[in-house]
């Protein structure tokens, strides 16, 4: 059996978006069979769906409905994962320092050239695939200027972040 994550954008962060987790495993069982769920910030790990794009599309229906939140849900495949985990360009950073980008799709032609000026001092960025690594360094995710927006408008695409330490988790969580 195969098994994936999905992924959802901004849930359960400052207060916003709120999706209990006990509920969203009950109201996606019946759609996706078993599912588990990894911390509260929208980790939904499950059997691959036959239809990746159909499932994504349904899962963010049915959470728009039972709880008024629109939001992104973004597929990895274990193999994914472990790929990314393995190959991230930033070996030396700080697993909990070095995030992961997860986008829906390629992003925009020249999207990196057009960060580049966004970063704070220490803080790099490459895009591996539909990943985009970003290393905060030691300033933290705080002192950023690579806000939601920026990133989006620059990407043209969306995507959800997980620290280093919550994709090797995710990894054995689909293995």
């Amino acid at each position: 059996m195969s098994r994936s994550v999905l992924l959802l954008r901004a849930v359960n962060v400052g207060g916003r978006g709120k999706v209990p987790m006990a509920e969203l495993r009950a109201l996606l069982a019946p759609e996706l069979g078993e599912v588990s769920t990894y911390i509260a910030s929208g980790n939904i790990v499950c059997e691959h769906p036959t239809d990746p794009d159909a499932a994504r599309a349904r899962v963010r229906e049915l959470i728009a409905a039972e709880f008024g939140v629109d939001t992104p849900v973004i597929l990895r495949t274990h193999s994914a994962l472990e790929r990314a985990a393995a190959e991230h360009p930033f070996a030396e950073a700080s697993d909990k320092m070095l995030h992961a980008m997860f986008l829906e799709g390629p992003a925009s032609p020249g999207a990196v050239d057009a960060l580049q000026d966004r970063l704070v001092p220490g803080e790099r960025i490459a895009l591996v695939g539909d990943d985009l690594w970003i290393d905060y360094g030691d300033g933290g995710v705080q002192n950023t200027k690579l806000t939601k927006a920026v990133l989006d408008r620059a990407l043209g695409v969306a995507g959800t972040a997980r620290n280093l330490r919550t994709v090797r988790k995710l990894v054995e969580l689909t293995a």
